[in-house]
């Protein structure tokens, strides 16, 4: 018998059916990796130049012009025709050559294409060219650790999600040592340049090996990757030249059909207030375009935020002769009543669901939170910079650092220092909770930056609603709404003159949903309002169908929280991304091969269709700021934010009342469809650009 067994599984294993299912590769990925990207126009050129775009100008900061000399004076430019090259300019441009990647930073979808791109035009040119990738990220390049990239290796990824033919990982490569480190292991290796593939640290990391290497002849080319969307170039008159970082759309694509599934599960079982957190620390680009895939009922975007004013505060304060400073900016207590607001209205409709899209970093956009922010990551790198131990090391619980807090408020801290940390301070702060309060205390990331993906941004947000609509419920302002047909349903056949009751119990007797009278909370005071109208007698129980739709006005508020970001960096690309990558990818190789160095590789037009697609070459040197890291200014490519006034937003603030969905209307939620390599099944760029192109 157990022979028999033995045979019969050996059979299933053996089976075409169980290794065509089994196996690690399906038709998607066979389809995928087949896939050729569409090239731009300029690319058929048999050679290119450069042309330099003086009309494109920017602003420079006096550091980077200090830091920067060798290529702060970088124009933009971009690729033309260069078949009239004389013979010798043709053999330098198809030169054997030597180049190395190195991925830095989370994985965004279509970095493999970039790959792919650089790989395809190296070996177009020259066949002996070779190509080495840099094992885990920067530390590879400061270890020497590599692999040379082949054929076989690139076409296993093309049009693949993820960094995982090199791997990735977030060594910062800030100072001295370590830039003579990276030179040494690209003068071992030979190499004609560097290429970085990352987010706004890891251009701004090149923009610095760029300089470092200069007189060595090794020139150094960025690629702008964050799903985060918040590398975008604009010029000092507004003129759009980088529109989006890749990875972005594929991102928000990928988030997108699970917050559309999330719809409909909560339209489906109509208990549920789903609240999705997506990444975006610093801007809320994934919000905003997530909110336009799904047309969720409720999105929240950190810049208007910021940006709001409180007139009615305002207006009293005026009216007293005063002041009011704290009327400007969103608070933590005001902003929970806004969510309150809409989960009221839909109810008041019995809509008692819905989906509530909030960006990872919205809680930097609110007022108090920056605050305290700033001072904590004043106080923690001063403290630092003073002892000869970690601020972590020195109070590892929470009672120590809060402990330490204290004495400051009660000027016990270091001496002769200024008193960024007092008593109100102080106060505030032990009013927020425990887990919050650790979050902020929290070990700043490898940037000076306080950490939210660490902290449960939509917790302790969600946690204030609750109360506050706790509040509501007691005052009678939070109840869900019974529609007319319902209500006339369970009457029939009671004994009661439906007219009669509903002018009793509800506040808006003719409308089409109607909602209990505010004074009655609790089926006791229900029954005194039967027995005021004496529709019952004082020795009457409610009656059961009265009582029935009592119970169905009187809501609960459930919740269930999602977070969206790992999942989508991690996604396969989509056509948008494939395409872009592999285009970024040539470009560099262009770059490169026409002597450009301190260069950031983009695509402009992105807005528009891909015959207008235009590669050029952006002067990291011109995009870089002082911003405080870790307590110290640091000179780094300034991060793009929402513009409150770009198409997108406005168009995205008209409709969301609409998608708010909290009158008598069918929700409109939007089904973007899951990311696709077959089939026409997404649109062909994000819908931001999209709109920010009309």
């Amino acid at each position: 018998m157990e022979i028999k067994t033995y045979r019969s599984l050996e059979f299933l294993l053996n089976h075409a059916k169980t290794g065509h299912v089994t196996s690690d590769v399906n038709t998607e990925t066979i389809e995928r990796r087949s896939f050729s990207p569409k090239k731009i126009k300029i690319f058929s050129s048999r050679y290119t130049n450069l042309e330099n775009l003086p009309e494109h100008k920017f602003t420079s900061d006096k550091e980077a012009q200090k830091l920067l000399p060798g290529i702060i004076n970088n124009f933009v430019q971009r690729l033309v025709p260069g078949d009239g090259k004389s013979r010798s300019a043709q053999r330098a441009f198809s030169m054997q050559r030597n180049i190395g990647v190195v991925f830095s930073g989370g994985p965004a979808p279509g970095g493999h294409n970039v790959i792919a791109g650089l790989y395809d035009e190296l070996k177009k040119y020259n066949p002996e060219s070779k190509m080495f990738g840099f094992l885990l990220g920067p530390e590879g390049l400061l270890k020497s650790k590599y692999v040379e990239i082949t054929k076989s290796l690139v076409d296993a990824y093309r049009n693949m999600g993820g960094f995982s033919m090199i791997r990735t990982g977030r060594t910062k490569i800030d100072s001295k040592n370590k830039m003579e480190l990276s030179l040494k292991t690209c003068m071992e290796l030979e190499l004609d340049a560097l290429v970085v593939i990352g987010g706004d640290d890891s251009n701004t990391n090149a923009a610095f090996l760029a300089q470092h290497f200069k007189s060595t002849g090794i020139k150094v080319i960025g690629v702008p990757k964050t799903i985060d969307g918040d590398i975008q170039v604009k010029t000092d008159n507004k003129e759009t030249l980088c529109a989006i970082s890749f990875g972005y759309h594929t991102a928000a694509r990928a988030f997108s059909q699970s917050i559309s599934n999330l719809t409909t599960d909560a339209s489906s079982n109509v208990k549920y207030w789903h609240i999705c957190k997506v990444m975006g620390r610093v801007a809320s680009h994934l919000a905003l375009e997530c909110a336009f895939q799904t047309h969720a009922n409720l999105s929240l975007i950190g810049e208007e935020l910021a940006d709001y004013t409180d007139h009615q505060r305002i207006e009293r304060a005026r009216e007293n002769g005063t002041i009011d400073y704290t009327a400007y900016g969103m608070t933590l207590r005001h902003l929970s009543r806004l969510i309150c607001d809409t989960i009221v209205k839909r109810a008041s409709k019995g809509k008692n669901f819905g989906v509530i899209i909030i960006p990872e970093g919205i809680l930097e956009f609110v007022n108090e939170i920056q605050v305290f922010i700033i001072k904590l990551s004043k106080i923690i790198s001063e403290y630092n910079h003073i002892h000869d131990n970690d601020f972590h090391t020195s109070f590892p619980v929470l009672n120590n650092k809060l402990e330490y807090l204290k004495r400051l408020a009660r000027g016990l801290g270091d001496k002769d220092k200024f008193p960024i940390w007092n008593l109100r301070d102080d106060d505030l702060f032990n009013q927020l909770p425990s887990f919050f309060q650790e979050g902020l205390l929290l070990e700043r990331d490898t940037h000076g930056n306080f950490q939210f993906s660490q902290v449960k941004t939509e917790k302790i947000i969600m946690d204030m609603v609750k109360e506050y609509l706790g509040i509501l419920k007691e005052q009678g302002k939070y109840k869900i709404g019974i529609k007319r047909s319902d209500y006339n349903s369970i009457m029939e056949n009671t004994g009661f003159i439906p007219g009669k009751l509903a002018k009793t119990i509800f506040k808006n007797p003719d409308d089409k949903y109607l909602i209990i009278k505010e004074s009655i909370i609790s089926l006791k005071t229900l029954k005194q309002a039967l027995i005021n109208s004496n529709l019952i007698s004082p020795d009457d129980k409610v009656p059961e169908p009265i009582a029935l739709i009592f119970k169905k006005s009187d809501p609960e508020f459930k919740t269930q929280t999602h977070f969206y970001g790992y999942d989508g960096r991690g996604s396969d690309p989509t056509h948008f991304d494939c395409n872009y990558t592999y285009n970024l990818g040539m470009t560099v190789f262009h770059l490169i091969a026409n002597g450009a160095t301190g260069q950031m590789a983009a695509i402009k037009n992105l807005e528009k269709k891909f015959d207008k697609w235009e590669p050029i070459g952006i002067p990291i040197a011109k995009l870089m700021r002082l911003e405080e890291r870790k307590g110290k200014l640091t000179l780094v490519i300034e991060k793009s934010l929402v513009d409150l006034n770009s198409n997108a937003f406005r168009i995205f603030k008209a409709l969301r009342n609409e998608w708010l969905a909290a009158e008598s209307k069918k929700d409109r939620y939007r089904r973007p469809g899951p990311v696709r390599f077959t089939g026409n099944t997404e649109e062909d760029r994000p819908i931001t650009l999209t709109l920010n192109s009309i």
